[in-house]
């Protein structure tokens, strides 16, 4: 084949360093938009980026041409970067050092995307450790909760 041909399509969800709600109204949407925008220089798409003071969740399409891992090391690096320069009052500002990846079917986007979009409602009954249980469990994920963050 000539070409190649993919739809490399991720529900990617990373928390705050020590799990810290360092994810405020102040910076919220300005970082979502930045997360969007590394995605995009990363020639991928951000379909949805949501989340909670200490996590955020992000469904997006990636160019076959990065690991999940560089991509996630990449998002990482320039968004707390970005956090520290705009709003120096974030100096403590980070990234826990794990993520969670699951590949999601096209068929799935839009009920991915509610799921994202509906992070706070969710969070009223759900701690982020059992929503993580539960999304590893559904993506048949084998793990050790004693290496689960609180």
């Amino acid at each position: 084949m000539a070409q190649s041909f993919t739809n490399l399509l991720y529900h990617i969800l990373f928390s705050t360093k020590h799990r810290e709600p360092m994810i405020t109204s102040t910076i919220e949407n300005r970082l979502y938009g930045y997360l969007g925008g590394i995605i995009g220089g990363q020639k991928g798409i951000a379909f949805e980026i949501n989340g909670m003071p200490d996590h955020v969740h992000l469904l997006v399409k990636l160019s076959q041409n990065k690991s999940i891992a560089d991509v996630l090391r990449e998002l990482k690096a320039d968004s707390s970067g970005w956090v520290h320069r705009e709003f120096p009052e974030f100096k403590t500002f980070g990234w826990q050092l794990g993520y969670a990846a699951f590949t999601v079917s096209e068929s799935q986007i839009e009920r991915v995307r509610q799921y994202i979009r509906d992070q706070k409602q969710h969070h009223r009954k759900i701690t982020f450790r059992e929503e993580l249980i539960s999304l590893l469990r559904a993506h048949g994920v084998d793990f050790d909760e004693k290496y689960l963050a609180d």
